[in-house]
């Protein structure tokens, strides 16, 4: 694969057969860095007494507050679900026991826009088609040794929800993803089944407005990747990722786009934005 937001027609071929492609070397180790060592100094500054916050891809419902839906326009701070002990007190330091900082970096944190908003990215979206791209959400993902929790099979297209359908995740590792230590997987070509269901925001909360299909486990291949590689996913492929059971973090940024142009958002997505992002584009 190329190094360049500019798809060539190949890559363009194998995102639309696969419903994703791994862009290698995507990120300089510069940015990568900065990143790494901003998030540092966040999670060195946050003060877990401060919340108590846990994300769940499982019972978000439960888990959801208003912390959770604020931090759609803030960086925000989860925790793993395994971080607490009975005692409502973490297991071990904060460094170990958050699971992602969200959803706001892109706008906020000088290192994380440098990259969002770089005409690599940008030049990615527009070859992919999108006319407005505009990133709804990004998250710093730790995936910690030990604890570093499940994320079931799940369509980002179910979490922001256009008419039409625009969404797409870029997944940019900051560390090298295994099998060890809770790489994605995916099922090729499942975008084209499309969307099965979709996750809702009411007064009452948010709540999926239909279960979950089953999977069978062996329809889904691991996407191994180096540090700095981009993993591009379709709204609608399936995908997910296991516990991580060794003693390797699996620390990840990722970023969530959709088309603002002839599209309309949801006003049911969880995400409800007082200000309108900014759209990408190439300088």
């Amino acid at each position: 694969m190329g190094i360049v937001g500019n798809l060539t027609a190949d890559q363009l071929q194998s995102f639309n057969s696969q419903g994703y492609i791994v862009l290698e070397s995507f990120a300089v180790d510069e940015d990568i860095d900065a990143m790494v060592r901003r998030m540092d100094q966040l999670v060195n500054d946050f003060d877990p007494s401060s919340t108590a916050s846990i994300f769940s891809t499982k019972n978000q419902q439960k888990l959801t507050d208003d912390y959770f839906f604020e931090s759609a326009e803030k960086i925000s701070f989860f925790f793993e679900e395994k971080a607490f002990g009975d005692d409502g007190k973490l297991k071990q330091p904060k460094q170990l026991s958050l699971n992602k900082v969200g959803h706001a970096l892109h706008e906020i944190e000088p290192a994380f826009k440098k990259f969002s908003s770089s005409n690599k990215v940008s030049s990615l979206m527009f070859s992919l088609g999108y006319k407005r791209p505009v990133i709804m959400q990004s998250m710093y993902i730790f995936k910690q040794p030990g604890i570093g929790g499940e994320v079931v099979p799940h369509q980002d297209n179910s979490f922001l929800y256009t008419e039409p359908q625009t969404c797409t995740g870029l997944w940019l590792a900051l560390e090298d993803a295994t099998v060890l230590n809770g790489c994605l997987w995916a099922i090729p070509g499942s975008h084209k089944k499309g969307l099965v269901r979709r996750f809702l925001r009411d007064e009452d909360g948010v709540k999926f407005d239909r279960p979950s299909p089953s999977y069978d486990q062996k329809d889904f291949v691991p996407i191994e990747v180096k540090a700095g590689s981009l993993v591009v996913i379709h709204g609608d492929l399936i995908h997910q990722s296991f516990e991580n059971q060794s003693q390797k973090s699996r620390h990840a940024y990722s970023l969530h786009v959709v088309d603002t142009d002839g599209c309309q958002w949801a006003p049911e997505n969880w995400i409800k934005r007082k200000v309108e992002p900014e759209p990408l584009y190439v300088s």
